[in-house]
């Protein structure tokens, strides 16, 4: 089974996603080969969200000419991701970022406000690149089992793909949850898995209103594809793999994680 072959395609960059060979820049240490999740660039589609990438072209310190008012502000935070996969979050700055797309130091000030409101404008597209994923995966199974499953890969490949915007949409102290775009973004992103969730349990989920058993279904699975990410992505599933049967990868793994989770009959 080819993971991830049904997970659409993604293409790297703010607006639309594409899932690659994860190369370990956040990373502490290499990974072991076999400790990868292989093969998620050749079977991604991309999912885009109506805006194109504009190109940046370098401006000397206080010169803003080259761009228009709208396109500053998507080639700033273009800029910023780019810092953010390269220098981790401790080298996002505004001046950094100002750096990057060649504009002047006070620009990024002017068009969000401090480095909490551009973080969270990241945040933001973060968000919906993944939602996109999601959604494609989802909509390439049949059954629950594959639906689930297809979701789930697609999830670790876009943390493999982008850990850093991964690691940013989970550092809450770092955003401002009060902006509409991100929680807008956050909200779709939870009404997805609350929606797998509630396909696989064959009943509707009120995201408002959780019973207490599907509170404790959407909380275990996402429980286990997480913390699963964050191991793999850390390096700190490589001994599990050494004493497993030979020929044990990450994907064969996170599979057999996912027939023991997702196949139990709904319940608590």
């Amino acid at each position: 089974m080819r993971i991830y072959g049904s997970a659409g395609v993604v293409k790297s960059n703010l607006y639309s996603v594409k899932i690659v060979t994860y190369k370990p820049a956040m990373a502490r240490k290499p990974r072991p080969a076999h400790a990868r999740i292989p093969d998620a660039a050749r079977n991604v589609r991309p999912a885009r969200d109506g805006r194109k990438r504009r190109t940046i072209r370098a401006a000397g310190p206080g010169d803003d000419a080259p761009y228009h008012h709208g396109a500053l502000h998507d080639a700033l935070l273009e800029a910023a991701e780019r810092v953010l996969e390269r220098d981790g979050l401790s080298g996002l700055t505004l001046r950094a970022v100002a750096r990057e797309a060649g504009v002047s130091h006070a620009a990024p000030t002017h068009h969000f406000g401090d480095l909490t409101g551009l973080v969270s404008e990241l945040a933001a597209i973060g968000f919906r690149q993944f939602n996109a994923t999601m959604a494609a995966a989802g909509a390439a199974g049949t059954s629950h089992l594959e639906k689930a499953m297809a979701r789930a890969k697609a999830y670790v490949a876009y943390a493999q793909a982008h850990p850093g915007m991964y690691g940013l949409m989970f550092r809450t102290e770092r955003l401002d949850m009060s902006r509409p775009s991100l929680r807008e973004a956050a909200e779709a992103s939870f009404a997805g898995l609350a929606g797998a969730i509630g396909a696989n349990r064959q009943e509707r989920i009120h995201e408002q209103a959780l019973s207490l058993e599907q509170a404790a279904a959407i909380a275990r699975a996402w429980s286990l594809v997480h913390g699963f990410t964050m191991l793999l992505l850390d390096d700190r599933l490589s001994d599990i793999l050494r004493r497993s049967p030979e020929g044990t990868s990450a994907e064969t793994l996170l599979e057999a994680m996912l027939k023991v989770t997702v196949g139990r009959p709904p319940g608590p």
